[in-house]
């Protein structure tokens, strides 16, 4: 070989075999960062998956694969289907994440999905077989999620015909979502939630993976979107491992330590 092409060669060595090893192909693939289950985090309504910003950057130091993939908030059966085929691209054991309207679908998506190994409820729904949102929320007295806090908004359905969009007024969004966070952060996220389908808020949902996959659920103690104590009800038909905190419904963003912890003491529970 003529030394030009001997060069090139070696060139083309070097640059590919960082592609291999990320890829699985080579050393790395071996590596104790891998055998660590991957965490999947599913946001609800009104929010986005940058509520999971300071988990990720927590789990991601502690060495776990992270995903916190968009929840479509269409309708619980299709959103589920979506997160399910999420979990179907994943190799290796998963730790399924989900807070307030993600919980319905972390609870539908993991029924066959096999890798699922661990469900974690963050002031979220859990709901059973034929319960919907709508049922749960009003359960026990105190949400303010309640039809004068919500506009609503028409969008055209992919087939024709009108569905129906909710989003929290601006005079509510705080005080029922959000109130232990600072009010210049809450304005933002007033103006940028992700609506939420009415759709999505009456669907009955189907057989629960948490009647099979080991549960843990974080109750938001200060929470005026789902009551405390319907949450304490559905962690506790779910036999979930329980811890409280004195948040409002979005602990993941106001205690993140918190939250964080009872993810972890899911993941290590993953063998």
């Amino acid at each position: 070989m003529k030394r030009p092409f001997r060069r090139l060669a070696a060139f083309t060595v070097a640059a590919l075999l960082p592609v291999a090893l990320m890829l699985g192909g080579g050393p790395a693939s071996g590596s104790a960062s891998h055998t660590k289950p991957t965490v999947v985090l599913v946001h609800g309504g009104w929010a986005d998956s940058s509520g999971w910003n300071d988990e990720i950057s927590r789990l991601q130091e502690a060495g776990y694969p992270v995903i916190a993939p968009a929840n479509p908030l269409r309708g619980l059966s299709s959103d589920a289907a979506y997160v399910r085929s999420v979990l179907q691209t994943i190799t290796g054991p998963v730790v399924l994440v989900g807070h307030s309207y993600g919980g319905a679908v972390i609870t539908n998506a993991a029924v066959g999905a096999p890798n699922v190994k661990a469900l974690v409820y963050i002031a979220a729904f859990a709901p059973d077989s034929g319960e919907s949102l709508a049922q749960l929320v009003t359960k026990n007295p105190g949400t303010k999620i309640t039809p004068d806090a919500l506009l609503e908004r028409p969008y055209p359905l992919p087939g024709g015909g009108t569905g129906t969009d909710l989003y929290i007024k601006e005079s509510v969004f705080r005080e029922a979502f959000a109130g232990d966070l600072p009010s210049r952060t809450t304005r933002l996220m007033q103006a940028t939630q992700r609506p939420f389908s009415v759709a999505a808020f009456t669907e009955a949902s189907a057989a629960p993976a948490w009647k099979s996959v080991p549960s843990w659920y974080l109750v938001a103690t200060k929470d005026n979107a789902i009551p405390p104590a319907t949450q304490r009800f559905m962690a506790q038909r779910a036999r979930a491992t329980t811890a409280d905190v004195a948040a409002s419904h979005v602990p993941m963003m106001s205690r993140p330590a918190e939250t964080t912890a009872l993810i972890l003491k899911a993941a290590r529970s993953v063998r």
